[in-house]
């Protein structure tokens, strides 16, 4: 059984609607995936573990995407929330890519890097409240 390009625009429109950025979203996630690598390889903390929960967080974005956007068929939103999901993963992706670079050795601007090192900041604290509960 072969799945046309008919089938997979069918299949893609129910499952992702209209989604604005979804392209740029599935590049981003990518270019993350590269720079990832990269920077293990130069930390040497390059694991097949790691790597595959990375890998299964990706995929699992697509599935928030799909459940924001049947939220927005539901609720009759004309793809809001799926938009307004897409552009935080976006988001996410790019400071991720930033964060990567930075780490490779690129050069980064200084605000950037001081924006990175505060949200960095803030995570490690919210991990070690998060451990102490």
């Amino acid at each position: 059984m072969s799945i046309s390009m008919e089938g997979l625009r069918i299949v893609h429109a129910y499952l992702f609607g209209g989604v604005k950025f979804l392209d740029l979203l599935v590049v981003l996630m990518f270019v993350d995936i590269i720079t990832g690598v990269l920077r293990a390889i130069k930390e040497k903390r390059l694991r097949s573990r790691s790597a595959m929960y990375g890998y299964a967080r990706k995929i699992a974005v697509f599935g928030i995407i799909i459940l924001a956007n049947i939220i927005d068929v539901i609720l009759s939103l004309q793809g809001t929330i799926a938009f307004a999901t897409v552009l935080f993963y976006i988001a996410n992706e790019a400071i991720s890519i930033v964060e990567n670079m930075a780490q490779i050795g690129v050069k980064v601007p200084h605000i950037l890097k001081d924006k990175l090192q505060v949200i960095q900041e803030a995570e490690q604290e919210n991990t070690k409240e998060s451990d102490a509960q």
